[in-house]
């Protein structure tokens, strides 16, 4: 079984080395409960990073850690070189190179698809509403919903709403996307449409990291895999690695449903 794509290979040898992520000693605790421990991380530029795990094991707690969605206990978040956990940094304006896509969309429901995604570039970047609507425009057309414009959210289906979300997240012009789970609300059947678009994501070169439990888009777009388990990275590697020759029993546990369907 091939494990690596060759887009995500071609992507690993021309991708540059330089680190637009790096985590530290993050600690991340809920009450008692302590959801991440220790966790040291990082991520290149022009790099597909999934993350993967049994629910509870910290994925989407780290990957909010990133924006500081979530404040982290101990540890330190790097962005470009910036410190978001040093008190002097301006987060919210990091915030704007860091695009998020959830797993329930966060659309806004009082407003039509065109201003969705339009809202963020003309009150954030100050940018020119006619500009706005050029660029959504362009990005709907390059999630395949340009006919949508001007659409009501609440009657897109969960996977035009996701796509409008990324769309949305595409249209602040982000240095990294970040994607937490973003087919786990969507029914079966239109759960493909929403990677394809991450896909073509990846295959143009974006950063992404992804909480996922579609392993096959682990297995073929990843340049990089993470396993989580019990608040702390287990095991990472490259697909090859982590889905043909995983090191640790949780990892083989983990994966060994998903590999006997294969």
């Amino acid at each position: 079984m091939a494990f690596v794509s060759s887009e995500a290979a071609s992507r690993v040898a021309n991708a540059p080395s330089d680190e637009i992520i790096r985590i530290e000693g993050l600690r991340k605790s809920f009450g008692q409960l302590e959801v991440l421990r220790d966790i040291n991380f990082s991520v290149n530029r022009g790099e597909v990073v999934t993350i993967i795990g049994a629910s509870g094991s910290g994925k989407s707690t780290l990957l909010r850690c990133i924006n500081l969605l979530e404040e982290p206990d101990a540890g330190h978040v790097w962005f470009e070189g910036k410190d978001l956990t040093d008190l002097s940094t301006n987060v919210d304006e990091l915030r704007q190179d860091i695009g998020m896509v959830f797993q329930s969309f966060n659309l806004f429901a009082n407003k039509n698809v065109l201003d969705n995604c339009t809202l963020a570039p003309v009150t954030l970047k100050r940018m020119d509403r006619a500009h706005a609507e050029e660029v959504a425009l362009m990005h709907l057309e390059r999630v395949g919903l340009a006919d949508f414009a001007h659409a009501d959210v609440r009657r897109l289906s969960g996977g035009q709403r996701q796509r409008v979300a990324i769309a949305r997240a595409l249209c602040m012009d982000p240095k990294v996307m970040l994607f937490d789970e973003p087919t786990s609300a969507l029914d079966p059947e239109i759960v493909g449409e929403v990677l394809e678009v991450m896909r073509s994501l990846a295959e143009g070169g974006m950063t992404m990291v992804v909480v996922t439990h579609e392993m096959a888009f682990a297995r073929d777009v990843s340049d990089r895999v993470v396993f989580m388990d019990r608040g702390v990275i287990l095991e990472q590697g490259s697909p090859a690695e982590v889905f043909g020759n995983p090191r640790e029993e949780r990892t083989r546990a983990f994966l060994s449903r998903y590999l006997k369907e294969e």
